[in-house]
Formats: structure tokens, C-alpha cells, sequence
């Protein structure tokens, strides 16, 4: 019935809608388009000499096979949670529930194989691009990060939107005089059924995250330590056995993991927005639910606009400039967007009920306005506390001067004072956003913050792929200026990391807020009464959750690096001819360790965010539990902001000893004690900068829709 009546809607709503309908269906042929002929345009590109495209395959293999591995062990995981919800189902339409779990679970996998294609494809491309110009090597890594940006938001844009249109045509009904009318409660239960697809994508998003990261700096970590620090040789030696290892890590742990961490946010923010949509008045009720959508449309399309410009002005400005300018064109593009469309698609002067509360259009795009500004300024704020050259940073470089210990203090002091601003801003974001439209004006910040993803995913990308082009360049033999040239980008990639990093955050944090909102009008919760023990005890639990679960990944990580620290070792000492570079290493062995321990530390952190709630639910309701999501989005987002800025102003304290620095009037370069000092900080602000940190933001997004499913 529902397919039927997907086809035969009256030719008279789609007019209705066509405006939304359009833009959706523009951004999506654009994103094809971008996405074609970027890839036949990247790959034209020349790959170098056979060592070159050697190392790479190797790089792409140890990738591919980790994620197939990893992906045996995830489809076991949403195997087993659809079994439980089929048997546990609370509705008349388990079957369809569990179909947009496996449908979300699959699309998430998806965009994490797209992102790991796409960066070990442009990796030995930037490194022989590098041997030509600068530019030109910037121009290989960000397309390839562009490319990996829209593919994912446009998956994400299209299953949204694909499901939506099912659940609408399922509530649709015509009533005796011939009228095309909605029916309100067939709706809820298909909008609420979409939760499915949420849960499965940030199910995988979770695992992905938690397993890439325990996998790269695992590695990472190993590799330094002997290498680094007890060798005396340089980063990305081919004379290192955890090379290959630390270079796949790269792909499988900021590329595929952040793929699959930002497309569960932009699903989840979206699907929030939605879910509170269904309450709205219902004259042009579905005008509403398309809203969220048209907006992401409209920030997919201004995001191709600013990865045009960059491409046009990167031989004019430093690479730097480019971005920045870029990020900014895509945000106000998105502004000029919204206001010019959000009369059209909700009527000037129109009023929207929004349990309750009026909420004008120009409320509505202040909302989308907020979302944008809290994102700029959360990616910015990161950006100031990690990049070389800026005050945080320096003060860390002066502080590892007397040696590891002070380097570690300053650092964990930067990463705390680094929560202030975003956590100050969160607050006066959520208050002038409630304010316009209640929590469904929170959600609209929420999708005018993810409608730049696509900017922000290809910005974060293009930093791991210009390092695995620095370690091939390395390992490859290339001159020194392509290792400089290489260099430069990733010291850029850093920074942007680190923006991209907290850009993840601060969705999660709207998201979650959104997605609370959600599940307080669902469980019917009027407040939460912090004079009932069990409230209290929940808000406790909530808060510590984020600890443990930074400890456990933490920990994964140490015990995964231990392991490649002994095994790195034993082939230094069993292979005497490796250091002098007569004999090779065996490179597959620490690929072996690295992806074994990842997949088996994964599954306890992963299990945190499933099983927590839905004990604290069953054992003490819904208003303890509500107060146990309260505890856990606070606490979670302020551990995140830490962990992410402190570890990404260590990576850069050790980089700009690696450029040369003055302190006091002397040349401190790469080598010097206090480099030394800093690779320490560095070795040490690695698992929490790419492994805990950013796991949390699922962590948080996953615990609120289990417990929605819950309620």
C-alpha cells in the first residue's frame, strides 16, 4: 500500500513541494556529478615510480583487509541487535525497524569503504604531485578529500530522503471530497520507524571510530617509541617495521572512521529535526519535515560552490588562506540559501506551532544562523589551540624546553582551558535557539551546523592523505623538498583535523540535545526532578560513563601499542640487517597485530553505549534515565573538546620543532632534547586526540537513541 500510494500522490503536492523537491534532487545530480568527474580527474593523475606505487598498494591492502575484517565483526553486532529487536519489538512494524537498522548499518559502511578508496587512490598521487609544486599536491589531496566529502553526505542525503518520501506516502490519505491530506498518526510511526536507520549508522559509526582509532595509533605509538625515540631514525623509515602499519592507520582511522562519525551525525541531526517536525501544525506539515533536508541540500550545494573556489585561487593564496576562505564562502553561501528559500517553502509571515510556540520564518533561519555560527566559531577555537605558531602551541614549545614532564602539563593545561569558549558557546547557542523555536529551534541550529559537512569532511581528509603521501615519499626515496612540500600540507592537515574535530563535536552536542528533546516529548516527561535519589544516581552514572569509556579505549591502545613496541623490537634485535638497511622488514606482521587487537578491544567500549541505557531505563525509568543522558552529553562533550585540542597541540609542538624554532634566541631543530621532550607529549596526546576523543561524540549520539528505542 505504502508503494502504491508513493506513486500516486496527487501531481498537486508534489507541485506544492517542488521547490524543496528540486533542491534536494539538484544537490544530489551535483554530488554525482562532482563525484564522477573528480575521481576520473584524480585518478588521471600520475602515480611516480614502481617503489612508489608498491608502498601504496601495500598501504591499500593492509586498509582494505582491516575493514573487511572489521565489517565480519560489525555485521555480527547489527546480525545480533536486529534479532533483539525483532524479538523485543514494541510495534505492528518490527520488520520495517529492523530493514532501516541494517539499511543504516550498511550506508555507514559504505561511506567508510568511499572514504578509504579515495585516500589510498590519492596518496602516492599527492606524493608525486609534490615533486612538481606545492599546488599541485595540494590540488590531489584536498580534491580526494572533497570527493570522499560529498559522497558521504550525498549517501546520507539520499537515504534520508528516500525514506522519508516512503514514510509520507505511507500517512498519506484522500479524504471524501477528494482532498490529499496527512494523516498525522500514520506519519509519527513511519518518522519514528526512520529511527532504525539513525541507530544503524551510528551502531557502525561507533565500532568504526573505536576500532580505527585503537588501530592508527596503536601503531602510530609503536612505531615512534622504537623508532623515534629509541632508533634515532626519522618518521615514516622504511627501516621501521610499523611503518606500513601507521600509514594504513591513517586511512582507517581518520578517513574511514571520521566518514562513517560524520555521516551517523548528519543522519541523526537530520532524523532529530524530523522526529519534532511531526509535531508542528498541519498546514504544510510535510513542508516541515522536507525543511531539514532542503537546508542539507542547500549546504551541499554551497559546499561544491567553495571546493570550486579553493580549487581556483590555490595557486594565489597559501594553502591555509584557501581553506579558510573556502569554509567561510560555503557558510555564507548557506545563509544566503536559507533566506532566500525558507519563505518560499514555509509561506512569509507564516506562524509554526511548535508545541506551543510560535516561531516566525525569520526565527527559523536565526536558528539555522546559530547552528553555523557555533559551528565556525567551535572549528576556530580548535583551530587557535592546536595550530603551529599560535599562542597555545608556542607555550608548549617553550615548555618542553625543561623536558617531557613540563611539556605534559602544559599540554593537559591547554586542553582544559581549550573547553571554555565552545562549552560557553554551546550555552548561549542552545538558549538563543530555544528561545526562537524551542528545542525544535535547537534542532534547526543543529542542521544549519551539519549543512557544511561536506566542507568540513573534505577539509579534514586531505590532512591524512598528504601524510601517507609524506610517508611514501619517505619510504620511496623522493627528494627533500617533496618531503617539505608534503610536510607543509600536513601540518596544515593537523590543524584542520583538529577544526574538523571539534566541528564533530559540536554537532554532537546540538544533535544530542535535539535527540533529547525527542526523547523527553516521546517519554512524556514534564522534568527532572533533582530531588528524587534515583535522578541524582543517574545524573552521576551519565557524567562518569565518558571516563570510563575514554579509560577503556585508552587503555586498548596502550596494550595494542605494547604489542607492537615487543614485536618492532624483536626484528631490530632478530634482524640486525634491517637498521642498515640490508634486509627488510616484515611489514605485514605488525599490519597483523594492529588490526587483531583493534578488533578485539573494540567490542567493550562499543557494547557501553547499547547495553548502559537500556539497563538504566529498565531498572530505573524514564525520568532516571533522562537524567542519565543529561550527566552523559555534558560530561562527554567537555572530555571530548579536552582530549581532541590537547592531543592536537601536542602533534603540532613536535612539528614545529621538526621546522626549527627559536626560543630564547636559540635554534631548537629535530633531534634536540626538547624535541624529544615533545615527541613524548606527542606519543601521549595520540590515543586521545584520534582514538577516545572522537568516540565519544558516537558515544553520546548512540546512548540517546538506544534509549529513544527504549522508551
Amino acid at each position: 500500500m505504502i508503494v502504491a500510494n508513493f506513486f500516486i500522490m496527487d501531481i498537486t503536492w508534489i507541485n506544492h513541494h517542488l521547490s524543496s523537491i528540486t533542491i534536494i534532487i539538484l544537490a544530489l545530480v551535483c554530488t554525482s556529478l562532482f563525484a564522477i568527474i573528480g575521481s576520473i580527474w584524480m585518478i588521471s593523475n600520475p602515480t611516480g615510480s614502481e617503489k612508489m606505487r608498491t608502498i601504496s598498494a601495500r598501504i591499500r591492502e593492509g586498509a582494505s583487509a582491516f575493514l573487511w575484517s572489521e565489517y565480519q565483526w560489525i555485521a555480527l553486532v547489527v546480525m545480533t541487535i536486529s534479532v533483539i529487536l525483532g524479538y523485543f519489538h514494541y510495534d505492528s512494524f518490527p520488520l520495517a525497524r529492523i530493514g532501516n537498522f541494517m539499511l543504516g548499518a550498511l550506508f555507514s559502511c559504505i561511506a567508510g569503504i568511499i572514504g578509504m578508496w579515495i585516500a589510498t587512490l590519492s596518496n602516492v598521487r599527492t606524493a608525486e604531485g609534490a615533486r612538481s609544486s606545492l599546488a599541485q599536491a595540494f590540488s590531489i589531496s584536498f580534491i580526494g578529500g572533497a570527493i570522499m566529502g560529498v559522497s558521504v553526505v550525498g549517501l546520507a542525503l539520499l537515504g534520508l530522503s528516500c525514506l522519508l518520501a516512503f514514510a509520507i506516502s505511507g500517512a498519506h490519505v484522500v479524504s471524501a471530497t477528494g482532498a490529499s491530506l496527512i494523516s498525522t498518526s500514520q506519519l509519527k510511526v513511519g518518522i519514528d520507524i526512520l529511527t532504525g536507520f539513525a541507530l544503524g549508522g551510528e551502531t557502525v559509526a561507533l565500532f568504526a571510530r573505536v576500532a580505527g582509532g585503537i588501530y592508527t595509533k596503536a601503531a602510530d605509538v609503536g612505531a615512534d617509541i622504537v623508532g623515534k625515540v629509541e632508533a634515532g631514525i626519522p618518521e615514516d623509515d622504511p627501516r621501521n617495521p610499523a611503518v606500513i602499519a601507521d600509514n594504513v592507520g591513517d586511512n582507517v582511522g581518520d578517513v574511514a572512521g571520521m566518514g562513517a562519525d560524520l555521516f551517523g551525525s548528519y543522519i541523526s541531526t537530520l532524523l532529530a529535526a524530523i522526529v519534532l517536525g511531526t509535531e508542528m501544525e498541519e498546514i504544510n506539515k510535510v513542508s516541515k519535515l522536507l525543511l531539514p533536508l532542503t537546508i542539507g541540500g542547500l549546504g551541499l550545494l554551497s559546499s561544491l560552490i567553495a571546493i570550486g573556489f579553493i580549487w581556483m585561487i590555490r595557486r594565489r593564496f597559501t594553502v591555509t588562506l584557501s581553506l579558510e576562505f573556502g569554509n567561510l564562502l560555503s557558510i555564507i553561501l548557506t545563509i544566503v540559501g536559507s533566506y532566500l528559500v525558507l519563505p518560499i517553502l514555509i509561506g512569509s509571515g507564516h506562524k509554526i506551532a511548535i508545541v506551543g510556540t510560535l516561531s516566525s520564518v525569520d526565527g527559523l533561519f536565526y536558528c539555522i544562523m546559530i547552528g553555523l555560527g557555533v559551528g565556525w566559531i567551535v572549528s576556530w577555537t580548535s583551530g587557535y589551540f592546536t595550530g603551529i605558531g599560535k599562542p597555545p602551541v608556542n607555550f608548549i614549545v617553550r615548555q618542553s624546553i625543561t623536558g617531557p614532564a613540563t611539556n605534559l602539563i602544559s599540554g593537559l593545561g591547554i586542553g582544559m582551558i581549550s573547553t571554555a569558549i565552545p562549552m560557553i558557546i554551546f550555552a548561549v547557542a542552545i538558549y538563543g535557539a530555544y528561545s526562537l523555536g524551542e528545542f525544535y529551534g535547537v534542532a534547526m541550529a543543529g542542521v544549519g551546523l551539519m549543512a557544511t559537512t561536506t566542507m568540513q569532511l573534505a577539509m579534514d581528509a586531505f590532512g591524512p592523505i598528504a601524510d601517507n603521501a609524506g610517508g611514501i615519499a619517505e619510504m620511496g626515496g623522493l627528494d627533500k623538498k617533496v618531503r617539505e612540500r608534503t610536510d607543509i600540507l600536513d601540518a596544515v592537515g593537523n590543524t584542520t583535523a583538529a577544526m574538523g574535530k571539534g566541528f564533530a563535536i559540536a554537532s554532537a552536542a546540538l544533535t544530542s540535545l535535539a535527540l533529547f528533546a525527542s526523547f523527553i516529548h516521546i517519554a512524556g516527561i514534564q522534568g527532572i526532578d533533582l530531588y528524587k535519589a534515583p535522578v541524582l544516581g543517574g545524573l552521576f552514572i551519565g557524567a562518569m560513563i565518558p571516563f570510563l569509556f575514554s579509560a577503556l579505549i585508552i587503555t586498548s591502545v596502550g596494550k595494542a601499542a605494547m604489542q607492537m613496541v615487543h614485536e618492532v623490537r624483536r626484528q631490530f634485535r632478530e634482524i640486525p640487517g634491517i637498521l642498515e638497511g640490508k634486509d627488510n622488514p616484515q611489514y605485514g606482521q605488525c599490519v597483523r597485530i594492529a588490526t587483531k587487537a583493534a578488533l578485539l578491544e573494540m567490542i567493550l567500549p562499543g557494547l557501553i553505549a547499547l547495553i548502559v541505557p537500556t539497563i538504566v531505563g529498565n531498572l530505573g525509568g524514564a525520568e532516571m534515565l533522562a537524567a542519565f543522558l543529561a550527566g552523559l552529553v555534558v560530561s562527554g562533550t567537555a572530555m571530548a573538546l579536552l582530549q581532541c585540542n590537547a592531543g592536537g597541540a601536542w602533534d603540532n609542538a613536535k612539528k614545529a620543532f621538526e621546522k626549527g624554532v627559536t626560543v630564547d634566541g636559540k635554534k631548537i631543530t629535530k633531534g634536540s632534547q626538547p624535541h624529544q621532550a615533545a615527541v613524548v607529549g606527542d606519543t601521549v596526546g595520540d590515543p586521545l586526540k584520534d582514538a577516545s576523543g572522537p568516540a565519544i561524540n558516537i558515544l553520546i549520539k548512540l546512548s540517546i537513541i538506544v534509549a529513544l528505542m527504549v522508551v
